[in-house]
């Protein structure tokens, strides 16, 4: 990436309630739903997944080349992903409804 394109690189930030007990099974639908899937994203560039212990909080900073590419996706799209992932939840444990709620979703902009 040139210095113009890394001026553009935009950071999708979502934080998500997720409860001590589900941690595990959360990170490993993330790693076998989303991950896959974001990889043949046009525009995707990197992903970090941290956990917060304390709050049972989780935050996700993913990295997409312009705000345009990382747009273009379908909400329809991310839905379909959505309803995958949540299946895959429903499998590992015995809850009707997806204990991974979403708290706050944002975009970050690099400025150095």
């Amino acid at each position: 990436l040139s210095m113009d394109n890394y001026q553009n690189i935009i950071t999708e930030e979502l934080r998500l309630e997720v409860p001590k007990e589900y941690k595990d099974i959360w990170l490993k639908a993330e790693i076998e739903v989303w991950e896959p899937w974001l990889k043949k994203q046009k525009g995707f560039l990197d992903r970090q997944v941290f956990y917060n212990q304390e709050k049972g909080e989780a935050l996700l900073l993913v990295n997409w080349e312009n705000k345009k590419l990382w747009k273009e996706i379908s909400i329809e799209e991310v839905e379909s992903i959505q309803l995958l992932f949540e299946e895959k939840i429903k499998n590992f444990i015995d809850e009707e409804t997806n204990p991974f709620k979403l708290i706050y979703s944002g975009e970050l902009h690099k400025q150095k």
